[in-house]
């Protein structure tokens, strides 16, 4: 399925409207099908494949930016540390000071978001409750220079059970308030809140989501098969 240019100028019509930031998830799609989208104005595309992520970045624009949105190995972060916009998917303080330190090697600051596991799925990767406020305090101690705190992001349960899919952005939206609370007293203002996709971001964006990561219903529905 080529991109679907219709949907696609919907759903950003519908999110600008609401301040809410778009990032295509292109991950198995071809460089082309990126282009096409490129070329109606989209600019944040999500990969969830270190190697992948790399592969495009050299043979396309270099304005567009890049958001790592899948689990992150921490022996892989030097890959994507020279050009990453956002990493998503911060789910351990090991992580976030490797970030840091391969953030300093190319003299950047990376952006990142603490994951929080918010589904009732045990496949899904995330911080509880008291491992989020623990990381938010050591990285406080840490001074660490060369990452910075934008928000935190959140998976909800592959459901269609809508009220509980609801339940779960809204306890990762208290979450957010309260880390949001706790940072500023340090001058570290959050402004990220990463959930949503393509089958529930509309709650999710009702719920608080700034940020809402949409593949399928915009490049159709993804090839495994490589």
């Amino acid at each position: 399925m080529a991109v679907n240019t219709e949907a696609y100028q919907s759903i950003k019509k519908e999110l600008d409207a609401k301040q809410v930031t778009l990032v295509a998830v292109s991950k198995t799609k071809p460089v082309e099908d990126i282009v096409a989208l490129y070329e109606l104005g989209q600019r944040d595309f999500g990969e969830n494949y270190v190697q992948e992520l790399v592969d495009k970045q050299a043979q396309l624009p270099n304005d567009i930016r890049w958001h790592f949105i899948g689990h992150l190995q921490s022996n892989k972060v030097k890959y994507i540390a020279p050009f990453v916009q956002l990493i998503h998917g911060v789910d351990s303080l090991k992580l976030l000071k490797e970030i840091n330190k391969e953030a300093a090697k190319n003299n950047r600051v990376i952006d990142v978001l603490l994951q929080v596991h918010i589904a009732q799925e045990e496949t899904k990767f995330g911080m509880n409750a008291e491992e989020l406020n623990t990381a938010i305090t050591e990285f406080e101690n840490l001074k660490m220079a060369n990452v910075r705190i934008c928000g935190l992001m959140g998976m909800a349960s592959f459901s269609d059970d809508m009220e509980k899919v609801r339940g779960e952005f809204c306890n990762l939206k208290t979450l957010f308030d309260a880390s949001a609370a706790k940072l500023a007293t340090h001058h570290l203002p959050l402004s990220v809140l990463s959930m949503g996709m393509s089958g529930d971001y509309a709650i999710a964006v009702e719920e608080g989501s700034t940020m809402v990561r949409i593949g399928s219903l915009l490049f159709g529905a993804r090839n495994y098969a490589k």
